[in-house]
């Protein structure tokens, strides 16, 4: 069964409800997401940061109303936690050109398949 992993993005589209993809994210979770599913670290902390934030559009309150929020989330039928055995130091070769904007993206990809990065692309 493949467990996926979600992103910031799509924490936030799911525990929004004014969120403009709110209704595709519930779609596609309820479908194929929810059997399996997992957060992280960093897309955990990432959801806080960015739904705590007073800019933040629809903003549901301070962190510990957001914390609140991702708590309820997590308990459902399907959550993985993955923490992070991972360092961007020994995931990420010299070799590899990776731009700045990629570096998260790139550690995600790396924690989902199990640290299995390839040496270069």
């Amino acid at each position: 069964m493949t467990t996926y992993l979600l992103d910031v993005n799509v924490l936030l589209a799911l525990c929004d409800p004014m969120h403009i993809h709110h209704e595709i994210a519930h779609r596609w979770f309820t479908v194929k997401g929810q059997p399996a599913w997992a957060t992280c670290p960093i897309t955990e902390n990432g959801f806080v940061r960015i739904a705590s934030h007073p800019n933040y559009p629809n903003r549901p309150g301070d962190v510990p109303a957001v914390l609140l929020i991702l708590r309820q989330f997590c308990v459902m039928a399907g959550h993985h936690f993955w923490s992070e055995d991972l360092s961007i130091r020994e995931l990420l070769q010299p070799n590899l050109l990776i731009p700045h904007s990629q570096i998260t993206n790139v550690f995600l990809l790396g924690l989902a398949v199990g640290s299995r990065m390839p040496k270069s692309w």
